[in-house]
């Protein structure tokens, strides 16, 4: 019955990463258990990518870009992480 309660205080999100990010990541797509409750910022410090956020790193939940960083996370969110823009 623990395995159960551990099970219902979960949450599942797919992170996507672009660019550069994807190539550091490994992956373009990752699926992560989280906590109920967890927001972008516990996934971003999660994975050390908060710093990244000084250098342009933008973010969006479920195609919302710029979302409340410490906002609970829904089960089954997607969270993009998108590079600068760059170029002229």
């Amino acid at each position: 019955m623990a395995e159960d309660t551990a099970t219902d205080l979960a949450i599942k999100v797919k992170m996507l990463f672009f660019g550069p990010l994807a190539e550091k990541m490994g992956e373009r797509e990752i699926e992560v258990a989280l906590l109920q409750g967890s927001s972008v910022r516990d996934l971003m410090d999660r994975f050390r990518l908060t710093p990244l956020l000084d250098s342009g790193l933008r973010v969006a939940v479920n195609d919302e870009i710029g979302p409340d960083m410490d906002a609970p996370l829904a089960d089954a969110s997607e969270v993009a992480f998108l590079p600068p823009v760059s170029g002229g």
